[in-house]
């Protein structure tokens, strides 16, 4: 009889220790709740959440999985209430959009899976030195970064005697200044000259690109989402001063820009969310999966190329501006 108890003893544990170290959802009705945090309404994050939200009612079936979905309007402080009335309700997983959500969820639950999206380096985001791949814990998801280095090479593509490149982001993100970083090497290595413009907030947008214009031959805005959310502002400046912009990602370029090398936000989510599934059906556990990527195409800007009378280069998609 002992033995029985303890051995009964030890599966309580075990599954205990699931649900602690590695957030594994209660699947025993075969039902969930899914709370959906997301940073700010722009095109790209939207799609993210729209792909997740397909993805997860397809792998799961609509009628076993209930999606709550909330903005935070930009702001770091929502996406902290956001996500700590997900934790008071005990939802069985949590979709972090965009860095400042994922960082929010990470600092306010341990128990619960965090899928992650629409982050650009994990590493950067959540502070991890030396990053693997692999977050651990209960933290997993995708990110949107297309290689750097052919980021760089698309604005040689375009204008193969770009002396200097303005950089324009939101000193406000950290993944921002991870790109920054990056493109800045990888431009110098091709010889061409960097000059970064930050600004803070929105009401700093203009004043930094107008200077960007004047110092540059080319400006280069990554995956940021204040830029992204001002994309149209950014788009007439730089057409008054016919200046080729480029991006890290698609929607913005639409508005702004004459080419990106950029994934599709849609397939993003759509990964995600079946991650997602994979985890609240059990069928994977979150402690070791590993940050996936989109492939990123080659897209320009046809309106914007026929403005600056530049010629789109072989494998180069027109972007559907409409």
């Amino acid at each position: 009889m002992k033995k029985l108890v303890a051995i009964t003893l030890t599966f309580v544990l075990l599954v205990t220790s699931c649900f602690i170290l590695t957030g594994c959802p209660n699947p025993d009705d075969g039902k969930f709740t899914v709370g959906v945090c997301q940073l700010v309404q722009h095109a790209a994050l939207d799609q993210a959440t729209q792909g997740f939200v397909d993805a997860l009612k397809a792998e799961l079936g609509e009628e076993n999985v209930e999606i709550e979905i909330k903005y935070a309007s930009g702001d770091t402080n929502v996406c902290n209430t956001i996500i700590t009335d997900f934790v008071s309700k005990g939802v069985d997983l949590i979709m972090a959009n965009a860095t400042p959500a994922l960082q929010s969820a990470a600092s306010a639950t341990l128990e619960i899976p965090i899928l992650g999206t629409s982050v650009t380096e994990y590493g950067v985001a959540l502070g991890i030195d030396n990053f693997s791949g692999v977050v651990g814990g209960n933290i997993s998801g995708t990110s949107d970064l297309a290689p750097l280095d052919q980021q760089a090479q698309m604005i040689l593509d375009f204008l193969p005697d770009v002396k200097k490149v303005g950089i324009v982001f939101c000193s406000a993100e950290a993944n921002s200044r991870y790109q920054v970083d990056e493109m800045t090497k990888h431009l110098n290595g091709l010889g061409v000259e960097v000059k970064e413009f930050s600004f803070s907030d929105s009401n700093d947008i203009s004043a930094s690109v107008e200077a960007a214009c004047a110092w540059s031959d080319a400006l280069y805005i990554p995956t940021d989402n204040k830029a992204a959310d001002n994309a149209e502002l950014i788009g007439n400046i730089v057409k008054e001063h016919k200046i080729p912009t480029f991006t890290g990602e698609e929607n913005p370029a639409k508005a702004c820009g004459v080419a990106s090398l950029t994934i599709s936000y849609y397939d993003l989510g759509v990964q995600t969310g079946k991650m997602a599934a994979k985890i609240l059906k059990g069928e994977a556990d979150i402690s070791t999966m590993k940050i996936e990527y989109a492939p990123a195409t080659k897209k320009f800007n046809p309106e914007m190329c026929e403005f600056l009378g530049l010629t789109a280069p072989e494998g180069y998609v027109a972007m559907n501006i409409e």
